[in-house]
């Protein structure tokens, strides 16, 4: 009764996107890396090249002996100067596009003019931009010794420079981290990055910036991404996921731009996901104690980086980095590097969190995320969802396992499609799922006609189900949280599921969203 025919993508027009499709490398060939002298373009560049197992080159190679020593002599070069040079690295952009070879570039390209004449008719090309304060750059370059091009001419530099515009589809890095991370946030933009071809790109992932006399938002910064018919909106506050829409449908049930987070909504679960019992738990022969921020309950609930502001570290239109440091604190004694990624494009949202222990010794981690889906009906108790769950957990009044049961026959197998009905929900499944599979969360629309589906991948073990009957008044049925998970409820505490990380492992948590429609 209740099944649809295979569902049309409505973020690409294609069929599902498969595990394999979701590993594939950068789609573009050559990196221009742009920005003013002393913004770590050689640097990044080099290490970027390495990264990719590219060849690379400096963009100062093609100026003349006479260009250098000028430059060397403290004379500033006019554009009439820069038009040999300009033709020089085109030809070679052009020469390398010709041989297939994939090649990182760095190059001031001070100007729009500059990189129209680089980037016009090459989109195999893409565009970095390394964003600093003058100050720093400054500051970097007085200490630089050995290089042709003297400190007294950056401030000519800084004036020439025409930062790039959202229609050039910049990749925007801050430089105010190290060389090491800035390659990290780079390769995650580049991967997997949507085609130029036939996008409809409005503008930049830029902060939403109010305007004069409204109030600032208490989520913070706000960072909107565009792909074709998609928009999402992610905030500095815990670098939440606010919004997430496609061709102008919400399909999260999030929060406004002048409201506070209620309910969890969106917000990233690091180092733990769900609750911990007492907020105690014994690790490596120690016992610790973590404040109770479900203290009706009794429980410390969703990690510690829901309410801290997250660092920008890079952006474009369609992609955005942001991090936090974890740091030893009461109850969790460890130092955590932090990074979520978001990205849009053919296969709708894709979400990656990240984790890297920075600290000296083992650290317990879990981690999870906190979305609300929503297809627009009064109510969800109407709404068909579907879990790939083999079983569910039992739990205590506070929320806290108490065993575990197969769903198979019970009122919780939603391995079908099925009405969520009356049923109320605050549910963690373990996924039937392979390590290198992708597990499929739906959420259909009663009419069968279109629905979403949640992407759990590399990293996530469970899913919690929650139908937001705990939550305020108003709130209540609204949307259905579909929680990717890396470890059950309580995991610290019972020792099931966590992952320990040594010292210098990363965690990788993958999932993602993608509307559909029945052909």
């Amino acid at each position: 009764m209740y099944g649809s025919p295979p569902p049309e993508d409505l973020t690409s027009g294609t069929p599902t996107v498969t595990a394999h499709d979701e590993a594939c490398g950068p789609s573009i060939q050559l990196v221009l890396i742009v920005g003013v002298s002393g913004s770590g373009k050689t640097t990044v560049g080099r290490l970027l090249a390495d990264r990719l197992g590219w060849s690379y080159r400096d963009a100062d190679e093609f100026h003349s002996a006479t260009a250098r020593a000028g430059m060397a002599a403290g004379q500033a070069l006019t554009d009439t100067d820069r038009e040999p040079w300009l033709d020089a690295i085109s030809a070679w952009l052009d020469h390398e596009i010709a041989a297939n070879r994939s090649a990182v570039v760095t190059c001031s390209a001070l100007k729009r003019a500059y990189r129209d004449r680089l980037l016009s008719g090459r989109p195999e090309v893409r565009l970095v931009y390394l964003h600093g304060a003058p100050e720093l750059i400054r500051s970097r370059l007085s200490e630089r010794r050995g290089h042709f091009f003297p400190a007294s001419l950056l401030e000519s530099q800084i004036a020439d420079f025409e930062e790039p515009e959202p229609d050039e589809r910049p990749l925007v890095v801050e430089i105010d981290q190290p060389p090491p991370a800035i390659v990290a946030a780079l390769t995650s933009l580049l991967y997997r990055a949507p085609e130029p071809a036939g996008a409809l790109h409005e503008r930049a992932a830029e902060p939403v910036a109010p305007t004069a006399g409204t109030p600032v938002s208490p989520t913070g910064e706000q960072w909107t991404l565009r792909w074709k018919g998609q928009k999402a909106v992610v905030v500095q506050l815990g670098a939440a996921l606010r919004h997430y829409e496609v061709d102008g449908r919400p399909l999260l049930d999030g929060f406004a731009f002048d409201a506070p987070i209620t309910g969890g909504r969106g917000q990233l679960l690091v180092p733990w996901p769900n609750r911990l019992g007492g907020g105690r738990y014994r690790f490596e022969g120690t016992d610790l104690q973590l404040p109770l921020t479900e203290p009706e309950k009794g429980n410390a609930i969703h990690g510690l980086v829901r309410w801290v502001p997250w660092q920008l570290q890079a952006r474009s239109e369609e992609s955005l980095r942001l991090g936090t440091e974890l740091r030893p604190q009461p109850g969790y004694p460890f130092l955590l590097d932090v990074t979520a990624d978001y990205r849009l494009g053919p296969a709708g949202l894709d979400v990656v969190v990240s984790a890297t222990n920075m600290g000296d010794g083992p650290a317990p981690y879990g981690v999870g995320q906190h979305p609300y889906l929503t297809l627009g009906t009064a109510s969800i108790d109407t709404l068909l969802l579907t879990v790939p769950a083999r079983d569910r957990f039992l739990t205590d009044d506070r929320g806290l396992p108490i065993g575990q049961e197969p769903v198979e026959g019970s009122d919780f197998d939603f391995r079908t499609a099925r009405p969520i009905g009356s049923r109320r929900l605050d549910t963690a499944f373990g996924l039937d799922r392979a390590d290198d599979d992708v597990a499929v969360v739906r959420l259909a629309h009663p009419s069968g006609a279109h629905g979403v589906d949640v992407r759990l991948g590399e990293g996530v073990r469970y899913v919690q189900i929650y139908t937001g009957d705990t939550l305020l008044e108003s709130e209540r049925r609204q949307g259905v949280a579909v929680e990717p998970m890396s470890c059950p409820p309580d995991a610290f505490r019972i020792g099931l599921g966590p992952d320990v990380l040594e010292r210098g492992d990363t965690h990788v948590l993958r999932w993602g969203i993608r509307a559909w429609r029945s052909s």
